[in-house]
């Protein structure tokens, strides 16, 4: 219902209730019927289950099944480890899950324990859950609002609605009917579930309880978002799950032709022990080939980033959120506080003889009327700043004593020397403020207010150094410089005064007529210093920055101007207009639509949900609860770290500094973590490509495995984890906030990393066959040793070849990142145990395997990794080449 739209009489006759409130009985007839005023979540999936889910990917089903035949096996060790790995996981991920369901319990939160209420026709305290539709609550200052209601009595009602609206100041409340649709931050009449009541007392009839509350609504949108997987999450479950299916068949294969082998030699062995040796070995072949470290790479690799993003003002909530920023071609922002500094500030002025813009910083250089401007500014003014420099009452006062503060006059100095005798409070109805001072022995009424009503009473002005009469001329030029400053999204105030008795202790609303003009002050939220430069960069790296916003239309469009975010196609909607597109038009128009005015929560979601359907990754800002479903609809919610509980539990990342400049290092931090991600992923996969050319090569070939078991088992613990973890903390590429976000529907290998996998592993590969071959030479013994030898240094070596797909080792330069050389070092040292006597022969080193075999496999190895350095450096200048034709 619309309430807001019906009279306070009507209101009451539709809820069945009076200004004398219900019975006790009916009240709790009503809670039978209704149910109670709270939130209640929908039930939550199990832990177990949600532990147990973590293990349908096919590469882990296929991990699990190859760690089991192991264990019967009696290879416990790489078991155990697997394991924990999986484990490990899994649990991270529960935890992760439930933390995201904390934004509704949040909300339970915000309800008031207790209202005051009118039942039987007596005032009384009750729980605010046992609240219905039809009670009467009396609302003050400090007190929470339990339910939605319409007013029936405002008493100077102020609300602060900031947590639904994003508005930073508080509202003021009337009882007028509202006639045309109207947005909940101006359905002035109405009061919301939730919100503080920071000033005056106003009597409520309750319209909405529990879910069919504003709040109510909010608590339903949260649970009706969609949490989103990331790029990277998406492509690697469709990779595992090829992954998976490719290793199965090829174990299938391997352990077949080794079975058919054995089963048709003349040789006469042990068939049970070598029909297991070759089970043994395709079990190995699997998890050497199924990199199962590399949830856990990911992990780590995401986890530096958050670190990184921690440094500069951005906390990560959800590790995948690192990987999101990387992708993001859409950054919906809110207006203040992120794009704008949160403060009101005193930016212009006008008085009667025209002066503006340039008000003196030294005060022994004011004219007559800067100087009175300023005194009833600060006097006729009730904020402070206290000892610790907080600031203290309404913002539009507090920008006022900054400003003379800013001026070199100290706000206190002006108080002390004219203490205030008497005042007429401000009021929203008559838009004014008065207060009582002495100077010069002659006591004057100091008023301040709306420059449409205050300018209306004044019948004289002060020009230059004397009061003259408020001609239609000067009238004119004051009212359109109110003009020309809300064209500009300024909130003006104007000052007048008026000189009284020196008996007269006591002033009332009468005495504010016959004023005289003294000036305007004109005042706005500014747009952080930073901003604009950094819309400029994200605007470089394919980003589109969009507006969104509570405030008003023209207030949004300024700032978007001033800062660069809308240009001259650009345009500005409103929640209303917004509300009366069709699907079809808001897709043809969304590219245009650079700022979104006075939205409810319902016009955020839609709007994220536009450009998702267009396949944007998509970041969201907010601090209210009304963010809080736009919040979680996002790919990636960003919560200002000032904002509200609700929306810090739907966000995946929080900002401390509430700064959108923050956003876009993070995006910047994102992608180089998802390069280095990549880098990681490539290096896996080029050694075990590597190793799965020299196994299929043997076994065309006929000749022996070039690997036992246990071999490969060792290359995948020494080789994969350290290096993956190093590659994870290369720096980021030079061009890295100068390429567009890369397509959602693009897969892990692309970009390069496929071409760099298959290079890198062909090399690998070919290298391992040489040495084999050369060992072969000598003996079936020798050559596995010299295979063994040459892929776990050619997949050691290759850390420097993985760095970048781009530039060369020497380019990154080769002592850059100390982390690849101590990983590096790390593997060698490995790899020397291996050489020990009475280790040798665990890892089927023969005795003769000396000086002269070991420099030869390691020359093979060294020589493919400089293979790899040339086919880069190749690569790379002929795509520079096509760049250049084609630009």
């Amino acid at each position: 219902m619309e309430y807001y739209r019906q009279e306070a009489d009507q209101v009451l006759q539709d809820v069945d209730s009076s200004t004398q409130g219900l019975s006790g009985q009916e009240a709790e007839k009503r809670i039978e019927a209704e149910g109670y005023n709270e939130l209640k979540g929908k039930k939550k999936t199990p832990t177990w289950k949600l532990f147990l889910e973590n293990f349908k990917d096919p590469m882990v089903i296929v991990l699990l099944v190859a760690v089991t035949v192991q264990l019967v096996l009696g290879q416990w060790v790489e078991s155990i480890i697997i394991f924990f790995v999986l484990i490990l996981n899994a649990i991270i991920s529960v935890v992760q899950t439930r933390k995201a369901e904390s934004s509704i319990d949040a909300l339970r939160q915000m309800s008031a324990p207790e209202a005051k209420v009118i039942r039987d026709g007596k005032k009384q305290s009750v729980a605010a859950r046992e609240l219905v539709c039809g009670d009467i609550v009396l609302l003050e200052a400090g007190d929470y609002v339990p339910a939605d209601g319409r007013l029936l009595e405002s008493g100077s009602l102020k609300v602060d609605e900031g947590m639904l609206t994003g508005e930073s100041e508080a509202v003021d409340k009337h009882i007028d009917v509202i006639g045309a649709d109207a947005p909940i931050g101006d359905r002035r009449n109405m009061v919301f579930s939730g919100s503080l009541v920071v000033y005056g007392r106003g009597t409520v009839v309750i319209t909405g309880t529990a879910l069919n509350t504003e709040i109510g609504k909010i608590a339903g949108l949260i649970e009706s978002a969609e949490a989103k997987q990331t790029p990277l999450q998406r492509k690697l479950e469709s990779f595992s799950k090829k992954l998976g299916i490719f290793i199965l068949l090829l174990c299938i294969v391997i352990f077949g032709v080794e079975a058919g082998r054995i089963w048709f030699a003349n040789e006469v062995v042990d068939m049970t022990a070598a029909i297991l040796n070759a089970l043994m070995f395709a079990v190995a072949v699997a998890v050497a080939a199924i990199p199962e470290a590399l949830s856990s790479i990911v992990t780590i690799v995401l986890s530096v980033g958050t670190n990184k993003m921690a440094k500069q003002h951005a906390i990560i909530r959800k590790l995948p959120a690192v990987e999101s920023l990387g992708s993001t071609s859409v950054i919906c922002t809110d207006k203040t506080g992120t794009l704008t500094q949160n403060k009101m500030t005193v930016v212009d002025y006008f008085l009667p003889d025209g002066s503006t813009d340039d008000f003196p910083d030294d005060p022994e250089q004011w004219s007559e009327g800067e100087r009175r401007l300023l005194h009833i500014a600060v006097l006729c003014n009730d904020s402070n700043i206290n000892d610790e420099g907080k600031e203290l009452g309404d913002p539009t006062e507090v920008a006022l004593i900054a400003f003379s503060n800013k001026k070199n006059k100290n706000y206190n100095e002006i108080r002390e020397q004219f203490p205030r005798e008497g005042e007429i409070p401000f009021d929203s109805d008559r838009k004014l403020m008065s207060t009582i001072h002495t100077f010069d022995d002659q006591k004057a009424m100091l008023t301040k207010g709306g420059p449409d009503v205050l300018i209306g009473r004044c019948t004289q002005v002060f020009v230059g150094d004397e009061v003259v009469p408020l001609t239609d001329e000067i009238r004119k030029r004051m009212q359109t410089a109110n003009e020309d400053f809300s064209n500009r999204a300024l909130r003006v105030l104007a000052y007048g005064y008026k000189i009284i008795p020196n008996e007269q202790t006591e002033v009332g609303i009468d005495d504010e007529q016959e004023l005289i003009l003294v000036g305007l002050s004109a005042m706005i939220d500014p747009p952080r210093e930073e901003v604009a430069g950094s819309i400029a960069e994200s605007k470089k790296a394919g980003i589109r920055t969009v507006m969104i916003t509570g405030d008003h239309k023209t207030t949004a469009q300024a700032i978007g101007r001033d800062i660069g975010l809308m240009d001259d196609q650009d345009i500005a909607v409103t929640g209303q207009e917004l509300d009366q597109m069709s699907e079809q038009e808001l897709d043809n128009q969304l590219e245009k639509i650079a700022v979104y005015a006075r939205v409810s929560p319902e016009n955020k979601i839609r709007i994220v949900r536009a450009w998702q359907k267009k396949g944007k990754i998509t970041a969201m800002t907010g601090d209210g609860v009304n963010d809080a479903p736009a919040l979680k609809q996002a790919d990636i919610g960003v919560a200002m770290g000032s904002g509200t509980d609700v929306a810090k539990d739907s966000a995946a990342m929080i900002l401390t500094d509430d700064n959108f400049v923050s956003i876009v290092n993070a995006v910047g931090v994102g992608r180089t973590v998802f390069d280095n991600i990549k880098k990681a992923i490539a290096y896996l996969f080029a050694g075990n490509l590597g190793a799965i050319i020299a196994i299929l090569f043997a076994l065309l070939m006929d000749w022996i495995n070039p690997f036992t078991a246990i071999q490969l088992l060792f290359i995948n613990l020494a080789n994969d984890s350290l290096p993956a973890i190093a590659l994870g903390m290369e720096k980021a590429e030079p061009d890295v906030m100068s390429r567009k976000p890369r397509d959602i529907n693009e897969g892990i290998f692309a970009g390069g990393t496929m071409q760099a996998v298959i290079t890198r592993g062909a090399l690998i590969g070919i290298a391992v066959i040489l040495s084999q071959y050369i060992g072969l030479q000598h003996s079936p013994e020798m050559s596995v040793a010299m295979a063994f030898t040459t892929l776990i240094l050619a997949r050691t070596f290759q850390t420097f070849a993985a760095r970048s797909n781009v530039q060369t080792a020497f380019g990154v330069g080769i002592f850059s990142n100390k982390y690849v050389l101590g990983a590096v070092a790390l593997c060698l040292c490995l790899y020397g145990v291996t050489l020990l006597p009475g280790v040798r022969d665990i890892f089927s080193i023969p005795v003769e395997f000396g000086v002269q075999q070991w420099a030869v496999a390691t020359g093979l190895a060294l020589g493919a990794v400089l293979l790899m350095e040339v086919a880069k450096w190749i690569r790379t200048r002929v795509t520079m080449k096509q760049q250049v034709t084609s630009s």
